[in-house]
């Protein structure tokens, strides 16, 4: 059998020929900084593009956020993975200069400043287009690249707050919460990797490059669902309701005899029917209001106080158990600590040990999907500053020691 990559699952390759990567042969320029326009090239890097990640001399703002071990950083160790690591101050004419021969020889550049930022470098996709008409330039902003508000500084909190997320999170009588992590971020990258893959796809016909203009606001506005049309057609404005869901009950978080918690949900309708056998309540079932969800969202008091009742008096592990035996969908709430000890996320490979110049090695979670023939692979972890300098710099021609030149100039 084929040799299958560090954390992978071997799904059963057509031969065992080494099968080139999916996205070898893409080179992406990923400009961006902190988290969404970096996210999209780091799935496309996982997948086996060629990403060269451009950070100013002083360092990507990635590598001053949240923990570290040793002072390195984590969150960068993640987020950069798989990609090749080169310094370039973009507001100095040499590096503009060779910031548009990196582009000469790209596939995609990624960015994230501020409108009109990289025109008055001299490198917008006027120039970019002009020197590589096959480039797709992937632009990743709060706001977009116009409106009253493009101007603005712009983040996945904000994005969080605009699109009504925050709006139904919390307590019916609390305040409106944000996520602790960047989750507007997450999905605007996720977003932004399937955008390149779409462009690509379509120079293919073309023979051309284009523009993506992805606003984190719209991404976040998409997750929300049928938010719009809701309100469109019934002018129902969303209340926070907690746990709880206004389209299904029992619905929630439930609290373990032992103290844990396990969550559970009742989107089916067969789903509902087994939760009330299981906890002695099949009378319920025959009430007019328990064929649909949302009818039975207006009875979640009397649900939850059957369904809470009975899981309060067992364990989690014998309340999981039961909930197997009828059927029926409930999980533990997992901190990362039982992520790393769940047989499930084992058996899927979710989690690898990546090894590391500067850790030795740690782990983290795995690439996202499976592929059957061509799978992705972690290789490295995020580089150490300036790790690809020579490499990088060299193939475009540059002499050492004009590389040595413009890192002493604060170019490099």
């Amino acid at each position: 059998m084929a040799t299958v990559e560090i954390g992978q699952v071997d799904v059963g390759a057509a031969s065992d020929a080494p099968q080139p990567a999916p996205l070898d042969g893409i080179r992406v320029i990923d400009a961006a900084t902190l988290f969404a326009g970096p996210l999209a090239a780091t799935m496309l890097a996982d997948y086996g593009a060629d990403v060269i990640k451009v950070e100013h001399p002083d360092g990507d703002p990635a590598r001053k956020y949240g923990a570290r071990r040793d002072d390195v950083p984590l969150w960068w160790k993640v987020l950069a993975r798989n990609k090749r690591a080169v310094t370039l101050n973009l507001g100095t004419t040499d590096g503009q200069r060779i910031f548009r021969e990196l582009a000469a020889q790209a596939d995609v550049v990624v960015e994230n400043f501020r409108p009109g930022t990289l025109e008055r470098w001299g490198l917008g996709y006027d120039v970019l287009s002009a020197i590589n008409p096959r480039l797709v330039l992937v632009r990743v902003t709060g706001f977009g690249q116009f409106g009253p508000y493009a101007s603005r500084p712009g983040f996945g909190t904000l994005a969080e707050a605009m699109s009504g997320l925050a709006s139904i999170t919390g307590e019916a009588d609390g305040p409106p919460l944000l996520p602790s992590f960047p989750l507007a971020d997450t999905v605007a990258g996720l977003t932004a990797a399937f955008a390149i893959m779409t462009a690509l796809k379509a120079r293919e016909r073309t023979g051309r490059g284009q523009v993506v203009d992805l606003a984190i606001i719209e991404t976040m506005l998409a997750a929300m669902g049928a938010q719009v049309a809701s309100y469109d057609q019934t002018g129902q404005v969303p209340a926070r309701t907690g746990n709880r869901s206004p389209n299904n009950s029992p619905r929630g978080v439930y609290r373990t005899l032992d103290g844990k918690w396990v969550a559970l949900s009742t989107s089916a309708h067969s789903i509902a029917e087994r939760v009330m056998r299981l906890v002695g309540r099949a009378d319920l079932i025959d009430e007019p209001w328990f064929a649909n969800g949302s009818e039975r969202a207006q009875h979640a008091d009397e649900l939850d106080a059957a369904v809470g009742g009975w899981i309060g008096q067992r364990t989690r592990d014998e309340v999981i158990a039961e909930f197997e035996r009828a059927q029926a969908a409930v999980a533990p709430i997992y901190d990362v600590a039982d992520v790393l000890r769940d047989p499930q996320y084992a058996a899927l490979g979710s989690v690898v040990s990546v090894p590391d110049a500067e850790l030795g090695a740690f782990r983290t979670h795995n690439v996202p999907f499976r592929l059957s023939d061509t799978p992705g692979a972690i290789r490295w972890g995020g580089p150490a500053r300036g790790t690809h300098n020579d490499e990088v710099f060299g193939a475009l021609g540059l002499e050492r020691r004009e590389i040595a030149d413009l890192t002493e100039r604060g170019v490099l």
